[in-house]
């Protein structure tokens, strides 16, 4: 069974910064993506960045230049450093990894996610 355990939420003013973790454990074979997501209250779960084994990396337009997304691979952790923080970033954000945890089986795996909110 795979568990992902986030931490690092919590609330910032505006222009600030917030680091996320989240480690995944349990049987995994191979983590082959690991990324953030975002939900804001009456918005559907976005993207907010993606990184793959090999690491490469993507992210939404809004947060270019803002946040990185960055990954251990012996550790099988994915950050996302969070800087110049603005209340729209404000929302659950979730882990999630695309991994391998039975023989011939990949599937996405989530987080249950960790509030960041950007206020003053």
């Amino acid at each position: 069974q795979v568990q992902l355990v986030e931490s690092g939420g919590g609330l910032v003013q505006p222009g600030g910064s917030l680091r996320l973790s989240c480690a995944a454990s349990g049987t995994i074979f191979s983590i082959y993506a690991m990324g953030w997501y975002r939900q804001a209250p009456g918005k559907q779960r976005e993207l907010v960045a993606r990184i793959t084994s090999g690491g490469s990396t993507n992210y939404t337009d809004s947060v270019k230049g803002r946040f990185t997304i960055s990954r251990d691979n012996a550790k099988n952790t994915v950050y996302l450093q969070m800087n110049s923080l603005k209340p729209e970033d404000t929302a659950v954000y979730y882990c999630d990894i695309y991994a391998s945890a039975r023989v011939g089986w990949r599937q996405d795996y989530w987080g249950r996610g960790t509030q960041v909110t950007v206020s003053s």
